[in-house]
C-alpha cells in the first residue's frame, strides 16, 4: 500500500517560464503522545498525536523564480541567514523525486517565527510545513488542481518528522496505529472524533530558556537507535496513544491528564537514560511542573503539563478554565520563566 501511496504523490509537471509568489503561515505543534525515535526516510518508530497552535506558527514569503542554475537566498527575521540554507537545500534533495519541476527554480525565502527559534517549541516543524505548502501550491498552480494536504504532509515529514503534523489541525496523528482509520507513517491525518470539550483546549507555553537547545532533536532522535530502553518506549506510546484516543472521544480529563503528564515525562527519561545522556530540563521547569500539581490538587482545577524535547513547559487546561489558570500563570508560574 505504502508503495502505490509513494506513485500517488509523483509528478510529471516540469517548470513554467513564469515566476511564482507565495505566502504561508503554518502552526507549530504540541505532542501529547511523544514520537522520539525514526527510521529512513523519517519515518516515526511509533505513532503520535497532537493539538496545532494557533497562535506560535512561522510565516513563510517563497518566491520561485525560473532558473537554469537553481539557487536558494534565505532570510530569517529581515536578516539573511545562509546558514539555514544547507538544512533547506537537503529537504529540496529529498523530495525531488516527487517535485521534478523544483529543479527549474530559484528559491528567494523570507520566513520569521511568532515564537524564539530553536526553543523547543517545534520550529523545525512549523517551518517545514510552511514551506512544503508554499511548494504545493506552485504545484497547483501549475497543475491547477487544489493544493494537496496530504501530499503537503507527506513532504513536510521529509524536512522535519513532527512537520507532517503542522499542516492541518486542531489535532492530528501520525504514525499507523490500528485504532486510527487511514493512519499511515508517510503523512498526518486529522483526528475529527474529538470531545468538544477539546476542540478550544488551551496551551499556554511557559519560556522557561529562550536559547538553542544544548541538544538538537535531530540528535535525540538518533540515541534512540541504541537505547537499552527503546522497544519498551514504542510499546509503551502505542498503548497511550489507543488510551487516549478514547479519553479524547469521552472528554475524561482525569485520564487525559495522566497519559498526557506520563507521555511528557517519559519523553525525558529517555533522554536521561541514553548513551550518552542529556538533560534538556531547568531548574524552573521542575518548579513549574511542582507548582502546577500542587495547584491541580489543591483547586481541583484540570491543569495539567506537557514537555517537547527542550526546557519550556506547555500548560494545557479547557478554555473555562482559562481566568483562573492566567492568574496562576501570571502571580506564580511566570517568575520561573525568562
Amino acid at each position: 500500500m505504502n508503495d502505490q501511496l509513494l506513485e500517488n504523490f509523483k509528478t510529471r509537471l516540469t517548470a513554467t517560464e513564469a515566476s511564482f509568489k507565495v505566502m504561508h503561515r503554518a502552526p507549530s505543534n504540541i505532542a501529547l503522545v511523544k514520537y522520539w525515535g525514526k527510521y529512513d526516510p523519517q519515518l516515526p518508530a511509533n505513532p503520535s498525536i497532537s493539538f496545532t497552535l494557533s497562535r506560535a506558527f512561522t510565516e513563510t514569503l517563497v518566491f520561485f523564480e525560473p532558473s537554469m542554475s537553481p539557487k536558494i537566498n534565505l532570510k530569517f527575521e529581515g536578516k539573511a541567514k545562509p546558514s539555514f540554507i544547507p538544512k533547506v537545500q537537503s529537504f529540496i534533495d529529498r523530495i525531488k523525486d516527487y517535485c521534478p519541476y523544483l529543479s527549474g527554480y530559484s528559491l528567494e525565502i523570507e520566513t520569521s517565527n511568532s515564537f524564539p527559534h530553536s526553543s523547543g517549541i517545534a520550529s523545525s516543524a512549523s517551518g517545514m510545513a510552511a514551506l512544503a505548502m508554499a511548494i504545493c501550491s506552485l504545484e497547483a498552480n501549475l497543475s491547477g488542481d487544489k493544493v494537496d494536504l496530504k501530499k503537503a504532509s507527506f513532504l513536510a515529514r521529509l524536512g522535519s518528522g513532527s512537520a507532517a503534523r503542522s499542516i492541518e489541525g486542531p489535532l492530528m496523528s501520525w504514525g499507523l496505529h490500528k485504532d486510527i482509520l487511514g493512519s499511515s507513517d508517510l503523512f498526518a491525518t486529522p483526528f475529527f472524533e474529538a470531545h468538544p470539550i477539546f476542540n478550544a483546549y488551551q496551551d499556554a507555553i511557559l519560556l522557561v530558556h529562550k536559547g538553542v537547545k544544548s541538544v538538537s532533536s535531530t540528535v535525540g532522535h538518533n540515541l534512540m537507535n541504541n537505547h537499552p530502553f527503546a522497544e519498551q518506549r514504542f510499546a509503551q506510546a502505542n498503548e497511550n496513544l489507543a488510551r487516549l484516543l478514547r479519553v479524547l472521544r469521552t472528554g475524561d480529563l482525569d485520564d487525559f491528564i495522566e497519559i498526557v503528564e506520563l507521555e511528557a515525562l517519559s519523553l525525558h527519561a529517555m533522554m536521561f537514560s541514553s548513551t550518552p545522556s542529556y538533560i534538556l530540563m531547568q531548574p524552573g521547569t521542575l518548579s513549574i511542573i511542582q507548582r502546577i500539581r500542587t495547584f491541580r490538587k489543591e483547586t481541583g482545577i484540570p491543569v495539567c503539563f506537557t514537555l517537547d524535547a527542550g526546557a519550556n513547559v506547555h500548560v494545557l487546561y479547557p478554555l473555562e478554565n482559562k481566568e483562573i489558570v492566567v492568574d496562576l500563570i501570571d502571580n506564580e508560574l511566570s517568575a520561573f520563566c525568562e
